[in-house]
């Protein structure tokens, strides 16, 4: 239609009447037709069609002129129409009409965008064209170029730089989601000293933080506010607080609330419910409090979402009870149960051992709803699986099918375990069958199955499992076959465990450290050191980076199988080549080995090169060398030790005073022995049976058994129970006493706690009733030996026999002679004395003197 016009002669006539009703030669408006605007401040250019302005737009309409000229004229009439925004808008319609999605933007565009936005009725024009303009431009124009464009116009035409038009631009850029674009527009705003709108800056960081962006929206936000142009709304609170807590800073949130009521906002609902949120997870349960009773004084509706926070916060804090209160109020105020709180407390009476307010809960939410969901019934499987109670879990995880849910690997872990630890394995046996077919048991499962199995001694199950998890493309993984490798060394089938080690290999499943150190270990302990070796050879060609662990393992095994010097060379070697950090427990294994091989100078060597290496000697190294220089009678040694241990702030455990105190009891000195003792129940030490054993033994030894009795007595209050080794040595000194009353007494009150007689014992009684000629109850003690499987040793043998020789049964006598032979008893000199000569002399019965 333009073109038209452009190239024909407009009667004036009818270009009078087209300006009477402000109607464009054009089609019309792409805006809905409204009815003229009245006139303000009586505008010539309406008044009279033939004004300068009139005529400009007859040249404009009869005429191509150039576009310089032709923006010039458009932009003097708006400049004419400034006062009167709705005329203006329809000339520029007319001027510069929508063709194709968009039309042009140059000067006078950003005129009419002023003059639009200086009227209130004609603002929404104004932000209707910007919107339209982002919305049609490809690629959308930068802010830089528009905000540029708006200044200049602006001071080119003698318009106010107001922040109107600036924010619709922002708001264009926000509703088409530009938000790189509207944050660059803002930072413009900021640069002019602009305020932006704050609805139009929320959307904004809303934008930002819905995509991520948090640190950026705070950010820009920081910006505003040093520039002292906005602070933002309440709205704008909302949106940090929750930026905030999404991103797990609470104390922040709780920062951007004080601001605002700084600021004079009023708090609404939704504040207090954000910072009543970031106070609980900042266990801030005073200041939540206090904000809920400010809600409630203001009649502010509290949500669930609000009470929920409090109540799983308290439970947290271990405050069940005040949670439950809090829950009451909730239902109270119209608000049900919801899982989470329910859930919650749940939890609370668990952690708390009141397991029955947890049932009681859980019954509840079946009754009265909430329907409990996956996190409930993990909750109760735990927390009853840990209580043993094995028939609840199964309950719970009934229930939880008979709902639909699907059991997680962990419930199904801990159904399993709480079966198999609750004596009714072929269960758990049974559901873990059942999981493994539907493919919910995972590698997790899997291994904790096998290290149930290897546990058990089943080596075969576990190893048919290894199989079919391998089918099942369940691994397994290194972890699966050094539970079966260690279950194999504890049962000595070292072959066995070295052919799995094998088959790991070969499946290319990297050994690690733990690996090596089960190997090496059980076969040390199996002696078989050269595949101890062989081991340790495809461990340092593997390249992997073996630990001191690993080495601490075959240290430890060389000093256990006797050779404790070997150990100590590698040490060496390990030490000069700084292969490893090797500490204190590889040490402690040397000196160890040396003592037991009853090298006590190199054990203390091992000590004084252990100390030269800047390594500190622990509770167990003092512990060792003290019961080393015990038993050599190296006392003075052994309190040096222990003054030494005592200047460097270590404090002596049990095992140490136990070593001392055994030391004093073997030379006698049951004074030294006796202050020990005291000066432990100083240090708030509990004797152990041993070191109560060591002192009734020294007791003994020095014949003052009502002391040794005391001794006993004073055990049995503290609630310890006597051994074998115990009874064996009262009746030993009762017997020497010739208290055979006593004696018997203790020895059948140790049968009647179900500890049979060894060799020593028997030995004991039988010395001490051949000494007072009690005969037949030597025989009868030789017979209880037989049926209780316990072979007589030389000792007894003589006994009896001796018995025999001297009731005239020489028959019997040579009988026993010749079953000792058969029993592969080798006879010594007193039986020889007892056949040939009559004579029985004294002896020692065996093993008394250890004692």
């Amino acid at each position: 239609m333009r073109s038209l016009l452009a190239f024909r002669k407009i009667p004036p006539s009818f270009l009078y009447r087209c300006l009477i009703h402000s109607k464009p030669f054009c089609s019309q408006s792409r805006f809905p037709s409204e009815n003229p605007t009245p006139q303000v401040n009586g505008s010539a250019s309406d008044e009279n069609p033939l004004t300068s302005s009139s005529l400009a737009v007859a040249n404009l309409s009869t005429t191509k002129p150039e576009h310089k000229d032709d923006e010039a004229r458009v932009i003097d009439v708006l400049l004419d129409r400034r006062n009167n925004p709705e005329s203006a808008l329809r000339f520029y319609h007319w001027a510069r009409p929508w063709r194709g999605g968009s039309f042009e933007v140059d000067d006078a565009f950003w005129v009419l965008i002023h003059i639009l936005v200086s009227s209130p009725e004609s603002e929404g024009r104004a932000r209707d064209l910007l919107h339209r303009h982002v919305y049609s431009s490809s690629p959308t124009a930068m802010p830089r170029v528009l905000v540029s464009s708006l200044v200049e116009s602006a001071k080119s035409f003698g318009f106010e730089v107001k922040s109107l038009p600036f924010s619709y631009l922002l708001n264009a850029y926000s509703k088409e989601r530009r938000t790189d674009h509207a944050v660059e527009c803002i930072r413009l705003m900021i640069e002019l000293g602009l305020v932006p709108y704050v609805r139009y800056v929320n959307n904004t960081l809303s934008a930002l933080v819905r995509r991520n962006a948090i640190s950026e929206a705070k950010e820009l936000y920081g910006k505003m506010v040093a520039s002292g142009l906005l602070a933002g709304d309440k709205a704008t609170a909302h949106l940090l607080m929750r930026a905030s807590l999404r991103e797990k800073n609470p104390e922040e949130a709780l920062e951007v609330f004080k601001e605002a009521v700084e600021r004079g906002a009023e708090p609404d609902g939704l504040l207090y419910s954000l910072a009543i949120q970031a106070c609980c997870k900042t266990r801030n349960l005073g200041m939540a409090f206090g904000l809920l009773k400010e809600m409630k004084e203001k009649e502010l509706s509290v949500g669930e979402e609000t009470y929920t926070s409090v109540i799983v916060a308290l439970v947290k804090q271990d405050k069940v009870e005040e949670a439950v209160r809090l829950k009451d109020e909730m239902v109270s105020d119209g608000i049900p149960m919801n899982v989470i709180a329910a859930t919650s407390l749940i939890k609370g009476y668990c952690k708390n051992g009141d397991l029955g307010s947890a049932l009681d809960m859980f019954y509840e939410m079946e009754k009265e709803g909430p329907s409990p969901n996956h996190v409930t019934f993990s909750v109760l499987i735990e927390w009853f699986s840990k209580n043993g109670d094995m028939e609840k879990v199964l309950e719970f995880y009934k229930k939880m099918e008979a709902l639909g849910i699907t059991p997680s690997g962990f419930q199904v872990h801990s159904t399993i375990q709480v079966c198999l630890k609750g004596q009714r394995p072929e269960e758990g046996l049974k559901l873990f069958e059942e999981y493994f077919e539907t493919g919910i048991a995972n590698i997790f499962i899997c291994n904790s199955m096998l290290s149930w199995l290897c546990k058990q001694g089943k080596i075969d199950e576990a190893k048919n499992l290894l199989r079919k998890m391998e089918s099942r493309g369940l691994g397994p993984n290194v972890v699966s076959y050094n539970n079966v490798m260690l279950a194999l060394c504890r049962k000595k089938r070292l072959d066995l465990a070295l052919t799995v080690f094998s088959e790991m290999l070969e499946k290319d499943i990297k050994p690690n450290d733990y690996t090596y150190s089960t190997l090496i270990d059980g076969c040390f302990k199996n002696h078989d050191f050269h595949n101890a070796w062989e081991v340790i050879g495809q461990m340092n060609s593997s390249n992997i980076e073996v630990n001191e662990v690993v080495y601490h393992t075959v240290i430890n095994g060389l000093c256990k199988a006797g050779q404790t010097s070997k150990a100590r060379d590698m040490l060496e070697d390990l030490m000069r080549e700084q292969r490893v950090c090797i500490g204190c427990m590889s040490y402690n294994s040397i000196i160890d080995g040396f003592i037991k091989e009853s090298r006590m100078d190199s054990a203390v060597a091992a000590y004084r090169e252990m100390c030269g290496n800047g390594i500190s000697p622990n509770v167990v190294t003092y512990t060792c060398m003290m019961d080393g220089l015990c038993k050599s009678s190296r006392m003075d040694q052994a309190l040096e030790m222990r003054n030494e241990m005592k200047n460097k702030g270590l404090k002596l455990d049990i095992p140490a005073y136990g070593a001392l105190i055994d030391g004093f009891c073997k030379k006698g000195n049951m004074k030294s022995a006796s202050a020990l003792f005291s000066e432990l129940f100083k240090e708030g030490l509990n004797p152990n049976e041993t070191v109560y054993n060591s002192l009734i033994s020294g007791f003994r030894n020095l014949g003052n058994m009502e002391a040794a009795l005391d001794l006993y007595k004073k055990m049995l209050k503290d609630g310890l129970r006597c051994d074998l080794r115990t009874y064996t040595t009262l009746v030993d000194g009762l017997l020497k006493e010739g208290n055979l009353i006593l004696a018997f007494g203790l020895y059948t009150e140790m049968q009647a706690a179900g500890i049979v007689a060894d060799e020593i014992m028997c030995s004991v009684i039988v010395n001490g009733l051949s000494k007072m000629g009690q005969f037949v109850e030597v025989v009868k003690m030789f017979e209880e030996m037989k049926k209780n499987d316990v072979t007589p040793n030389v000792f007894i043998y003589n006994a009896v026999i001796a018995g025999h020789f001297k009731e005239g049964n020489l028959d019997e006598a040579f009988r026993l002679h010749d079953e000792m032979l058969e029993k592969g008893l080798v006879p010594d000199g007193v039986t020889f004395d007892i056949l040939i000569r009559g004579k029985y002399g004294e002896s020692q019965p065996i093993g008394v003197e250890s004692l």
